[in-house]
């Protein structure tokens, strides 16, 4: 079972940034593509940003150019960059990575993140 440890969330002015950070540990056989999920009230869960350990990259579409996803694989680091926040990326945030030979997606406890004048 793997640990995440997440950081970063809080309230922020639209327009204004935040940093996540989410490091992984436990008994670790595996980690793959780390990344970023978030669900606001009422909504699905979502794909925000993925990263594969070999750095391969995918965006959510809402999130494209706004937003930067970055690792350190040497300790399961990855971290989740926020610029020009507006009020609907309103959401908890989940770290997530996939794990072992099946790649089983698992998840954070969650983040949240407030946009609000």
């Amino acid at each position: 079972q793997v640990q995440f440890v997440e950081s970063g969330g809080g309230l922020v002015q639209p327009g204004g940034s935040l940093r996540l950070s989410c490091a992984a540990s436990g008994t670790i056989a595996v980690i793959h593509a780390m990344g970023w999920y978030r669900q606001a009230p009422g909504k699905e869960r979502e794909m925000v940003a993925t990263i594969t350990y070999g750095q391969t990259i995918k965006y959510g579409d809402s999130v494209k150019g706004r937003f930067a996803i970055s690792r350190v694989n040497a300790n399961n680091t990855v971290f989740l960059q926020m610029n020009s926040l507006n009020p609907e990326d309103t959401a908890v945030y989940y770290c997530s990575a996939e794990v072992g030979s099946f790649k089983v997606l698992q998840f954070g406890q969650g983040t949240q993140v407030l946009v609000s004048s």
